[in-house]
């Protein structure tokens, strides 16, 4: 039986059935899903069975894999792989994390709006989340459409947004949620990354919006005028009209686009209920600076 594809809306976000990812993709299933993930950005594959291996096999089908940061290893023991980032409120003898817990605190900031691993040079490109075990009460994940929302903005605006570019880092989300307590090893593993602020997609031509929570400054504005920016296109962009809301089930994988979409995670009681969500993520090719032709010099000054 082929891939069906059950679309939500015109062009954003769709559950695709009759596909089983634990077993090795054949490659028209595979081209299946590869030609739906460019239309719609994010993917919903209910009832998977999947071990750590069968989550990254399919995984590596579109990329590179990310490994998970510094800053969230406890210890010399690990619930997941390297390659899979335990996003789960679970401690490492699977009791649910005490309120203080650090790795608890700098997740917080999955409840802001914000898109995968813009803090890194090389960004993320697809990210891929699998849901273990659910939380009965909230929890849900809500995706905005950053395509339609650059489609929606003022030419005036447009062309505002043409050329600029952003400074991303991890410190400025969590700072965003009150938490600083970063070591200088920490710091220095995590520098500030430029990345643009309006991208197109090779898949689609495409123009997308490319802000979220990590964005510290706009390169070449004052901090204040850069802040306001910024926070204009968060609002604009999470108009219910760019957001689809999913309900997670236990079993889900929802697969989303990066370069085109922000996400954020609706609050539960994580001091009551298990979640364990874990996802696997696969590099961008380059800087999202580096693809747009955009130099930028070791005064931080943009340059095309």
């Amino acid at each position: 039986m082929t891939v069906t594809v059950f679309p939500s809306t015109s062009d954003f976000f769709a559950e695709v059935g009759d596909i089983d990812l634990s077993q090795q993709l054949d490659p028209a299933d595979l081209s299946a899903i590869e030609e739906a993930f460019w239309t719609y950005a994010v993917l919903v594959f209910p009832d998977q069975h999947l071990n750590h291996d069968q989550h990254l096999a399919f995984a590596a089908n579109f990329g590179p894999l990310e490994t998970k940061l510094a800053v969230y290893r406890e210890g010399n023991r690990a619930r997941t792989p390297a390659e899979i980032e335990d996003l789960s409120n679970l401690d490492l003898d699977e009791e649910i994390k005490q309120t203080d817990n650090r790795i608890r605190l700098m997740r917080l900031a999955n409840r802001l709006w914000h898109t995968d691993s813009t803090f890194k040079h090389v960004p993320a490109k697809i990210s891929m989340l699998y849901g273990r075990e659910i939380a009965p009460i909230g929890g849900q994940t809500e995706f905005a459409d950053m395509r339609a929302a650059y489609d929606a903005l003022s030419d005036e605006m447009k062309a505002r947004l043409d050329g600029l570019v952003a400074e991303h880092s991890y410190r400025a989300s969590r700072a965003r949620v009150g938490f600083s307590d970063f070591s200088p090893e920490e710091d220095v593993a995590l520098p500030p990354v430029p990345q643009v602020m309006v991208r197109t997609i090779p898949e689609s031509g495409r123009k997308s919006l490319y802000v979220a929570s990590h964005v510290g400054r706009v390169l070449g504005m004052p901090r204040d005028e850069g802040d306001q920016l910024v926070d204009e296109l968060i609002a604009h962009a999470t108009q219910r009209q760019f957001v689809h809301t999913h309900r997670w089930r236990q079993h889900d994988l929802v697969m989303w686009d990066d370069r085109c979409t922000m996400h954020r995670g609706l609050a539960y009681d994580d001091e009551r209920w298990r979640r364990d969500i874990q996802r696997a993520t696969v590099s961008d090719v380059a800087n999202s600076c580096e693809q747009a032709g955009i130099t930028i010099d070791e005064n931080w000054t943009a340059a095309e």
